[in-house]
């Protein structure tokens, strides 16, 4: 938009610089040629009654008044002054002036003048009409081109200084015009951001103060009802742990003390519930925390990250057989964007869900990719899989899948990942791994700076 105001601000002036110039150039042009034609013709005059009057005293002042063109005086010769000047060139000119006694002038070129004006006049016996000769003055126009340059190049150096002038003033009035605009999209790329506190000032002419206002205000509202909102979960989340323990202890009491097979069946259906329900609701309360105000993301060292977690979770896989293979980018040290704890969360939730689905003595492969801007994280396993309409609603809150990540899970894990990853500025995708398992992706902005 600035680059646009400036260049409809610096076209309207040079439109009224040429509109304003370029007239008053040409009429100081015409206005030269006027006033040199006009001088000319009048010397060429006073040249014509001396030679007409044929008196000695004439013709030496016809040949003092030639020395001060340089030669550039041709006079037809007469026998009462035989003045000692060139002879003019035959043409229609000359023929004009001694036949029908009129005067010729001839700037050498149709635009606006060649290298020579000659003027071409009759010279007539004193106190008669009677033609006796002509007088032709060759006046060099150097002078003349010399003074054009003048008047154009004076303008043009001044219209370039003025419009290099309205330039700057333009990019400064711009500028200002646009400094309301640009500060509603710093607070749109904040709010973008997850920052719900950003607030645009309210500047400028009245229409951006009334969207600022009515911006700001929206804003106020979005901020106290998702605000709201997750105080709500996070409150009953972290409220219903402590019955749910207790209810879960008092399970456990009354298993210890029944002998009844069937009851005791029942007691431990109703106890997995209640560990159902206490996992669902630490998962609420993670994403209570997820969906909470998001930290600067700020560069991360990837691989130490990726390393420290593998470490957390290979005595756990161990238990089962599973193998933990990390591929990729392991030599270097790609550094990702991201607000610290949100890797070690994302992956602590993709390799739980992937540890959970493994066989035993499988193998889950964690794949490092970076791709110039971005940087890849895969997480490979070797279990069921899904369908395209499972994955299509994998990061849906609460959907649990039909396979063994069904079975005891929340249905929260991938939501929470996604929510992190989106924070971040990332990705998450969910693919077909080449081994019949699921791969699951998290892309992240890489860091050119070293993290860590």
């Amino acid at each position: 938009m600035i680059r646009q105001l400036v260049r409809s601000y610096v076209l309207l002036v040079a439109v009224a610089i040429a509109l304003f110039t370029v007239p008053v150039a040409f009429t100081l042009t015409d206005q030269l040629r006027d006033d040199t034609r006009s001088s000319v013709l009048r010397e060429a005059d006073a040249m014509a009654l001396l030679l007409g009057d044929g008196r000695a005293a004439s013709c030496r002042a016809l040949e003092e008044m030639a020395k001060a063109y340089d030669d550039e005086i041709q006079v037809t010769r007469t026998a009462s002054c035989p003045a000692d000047l060139p002879r003019p060139t035959a043409d229609a000119a000359l023929a004009k002036a001694l036949e029908e006694g009129g005067s010729t002038t001839d700037w050498g070129s149709s635009f606006i003048w060649g290298p020579e004006l000659e003027i071409t006049v009759p010279a007539r016996a004193a106190g008669t009409d009677r033609v006796v000769g002509a007088v032709r003055i060759l006046y060099s126009t150097d002078e003349m081109t010399g003074r054009l340059w003048q008047i154009w190049g004076f303008r043009a150096v001044l219209a370039v200084l003025v419009l290099g002038v309205a330039a700057l003033l333009g990019v400064a009035v711009a500028r200002r015009l646009t400094r309301p605009l640009r500060q509603l999209n710093d607070m749109a790329s904040k709010f973008s951001d997850g920052d719900l506190t950003a607030r645009s000032p309210v500047t400028g002419p009245p229409e951006t103060q009334t969207l600022a206002r009515t911006l700001n205000q929206g804003a106020e509202r979005l901020d106290t009802l998702i605000a709201a909102q997750r105080i709500f979960v996070a409150d009953a989340s972290h409220q219903l742990r402590t019955p749910l323990t207790a209810l879960r202890l008092s399970l456990d009491n009354i298993a210890d003390g029944v002998d009844d097979e069937f009851v005791r069946e029942d007691v431990e259906q109703a106890t997995a519930e209640v560990v159902r329900m206490s996992r669902l609701v630490s998962g609420l309360l993670v994403l209570a925390r997820a969906e909470a105000k998001v930290t600067a993301a700020e560069p991360l060292p990837l691989m130490d990250i990726v390393r420290e977690r593998l470490a957390v979770w290979r005595p756990a896989a161990d238990e089962r057989g599973v193998t933990i293979a990390l591929r990729g980018s392991t030599d270097g040290r790609p550094s990702v964007l991201a607000s610290p704890g949100h890797l070690d969360q994302m992956l602590d939730n993709v390799l739980s869900n992937a540890l959970e689905v493994s066989p035993d003595g499988g193998t889950i492969t964690v794949r490092v990719e970076p791709r110039g801007d971005v940087v890849g994280v895969s997480v490979l396993d070797e279990g069921p899989g899904m369908s395209d309409a499972e994955k299509s609603r994998a990061f849906d809150r609460f959907w649990r899948g039909q396979g063994l990540t069904g079975k005891s899970g929340s249905g929260l894990g991938l939501a929470v990942v996604r929510q992190l990853a989106t924070d971040d500025g990332g990705t998450v995708a969910l693919t077909d791994a080449p081994s019949g398992g699921l791969c699951v992706t998290i892309t992240l902005r890489a860091s050119h700076r070293g993290g860590g």
